[in-house]
């Protein structure tokens, strides 16, 4: 009997020896995602920290980004259902559904919503901009559908929406104000009338301008003086967003810091609303974030279909850590970093501007697992 119980013992000690030994040699990997404290948990101490969804992940069809969406983030914005062209696909008849769906969604787990986008030239219902007769209307019917629009929209999730994008996307890259159907019937009143009509339908969301290629000196020079006239003319905006759709080698971070600086001395707070990097080549001719651009599948522009190398991987790291060193710096005058995407297999540079590519711009990768170097973002904030 004693002999049994020495041996059990024995047995017993082998067994914890093997155990811990495979723990010991478990995949670093492994043992560090379960070590890695939640975004919102550090960097949400600082700024809101967000991520664009799709109704299929609030609904839960796609439940390991869900995860990810309710684990990591305190902030969310609908990657589409909540443009024109889906709340008013036609005059008078709005499709709420899929809006209502992700903003209680956001509401059930704590999240402050984003409403993109109330005013833009693209993803707008093709009446919007026609009368009768197909043509652009007069400026009185574009200020009354301007004011409909958003007193109807804005009023729907008054008290449930935290801040609006009021217009997006309205300056070119060469400082320009964009020739939009708004510009061109309403004129460049069209800015302060937007952002009256938002505050007047719901007096407590913040209010935003957004856009793409805010490093570019020309843009930012514009964008500064939009700011000014809105608040001369006693308009409320919150913060300017800059899109940050970045890249592997831009935008020139000098240049970036430079637009944060300046956007902060106009008097807003600054938020990164878009953010990703984009780990392949451009094509000829690219520019800018304009979704409409769109160029032929070329394989040389797909160089990491079966994964970034080691060399692209250390690029990657190096590009976010650079951003999020600079919102680390300024995080008094940031208001929200939102990632544009859950995880790598849905991101939109999948295929734009060109169609059927594997890109690498999140990050959490097609596994729904967080790339390496967030352990390092995160320790920024610490």
């Amino acid at each position: 009997m004693k002999k049994n119980m020495i041996h059990t013992k024995m047995k017993l000690k082998e067994i914890a020896i093997c155990i811990l030994a495979v723990l010991m040699f478990l995949p670093l990997s492994t043992q560090a995602k379960k070590q890695i404290p939640a975004l919102k948990n550090v960097i949400g101490k600082h700024f809101l920290i967000g991520t664009a969804v799709t109704v299929d992940q609030v609904e839960g069809r796609d439940p390991k980004a869900t995860s990810i969406i309710t684990n990591q983030f305190n902030s969310i914005v609908a990657e589409n259902c909540m443009k024109p062209m889906y709340l008013e696909p036609a005059k008078g008849q709005f499709c709420w559904t899929q809006a209502d769906s992700l903003v209680q969604f956001g509401l059930d787990h704590g999240m402050k919503i984003i409403g993109h986008v109330l005013i833009w030239h693209n993803q707008t219902a093709p009446w919007m901009f026609k009368d009768q007769y197909g043509k652009l209307p007069g400026r009185e019917e574009m200020v009354r559908r301007m004011h409909d629009y958003i007193t109807t929209v804005v009023g729907h999730f008054k008290g449930q929406v935290f801040g609006w994008d009021v217009i997006n996307e309205a300056v070119l890259d060469d400082g320009s104000l964009r020739k939009s159907p708004w510009y061109r019937t309403i004129g460049p009143e069209y800015f302060k009338l937007a952002f009256k009509f938002a505050h007047e339908a719901d007096p407590h969301a913040e209010l935003y301008y957004n856009d793409y290629s805010m490093s570019n000196p020309q843009k930012r020079e514009t964008v500064v003086k939009l700011i000014k006239k809105l608040k001369a003319a006693g308009c409320r905006i919150d913060a300017v967003g800059m899109q940050s759709h970045n890249g592997y080698d831009y935008p020139d971070l000098t240049e970036y810091e430079k637009s944060i600086r300046a956007f902060i001395a106009a008097g807003v707070k600054v938020q990164f609303t878009e953010l990703d990097i984009n780990m392949l080549p451009n094509p000829k001719h690219f520019g800018g974030a304009e979704i409409n651009q769109e160029f032929q599948y070329d394989q040389t522009l797909n160089p990491y279909a079966k994964g970034l190398t080691q060399e692209a991987q250390k690029v990657f790291n190096s590009q976010y850590l650079a951003f999020f060193r600079l919102y680390r710096k300024y995080a008094a005058h940031v208001n929200r970093v939102t990632l544009w995407g859950v995880s790598d297999n849905n991101s939109w540079l999948n295929n734009w501007p060109i169609p059927g590519r594997t890109n690498y711009p999140l990050l959490f990768d097609r596994k729904y697992q967080p790339k390496p170097i967030v352990r390092k973002i995160i320790k920024l904030f610490k």
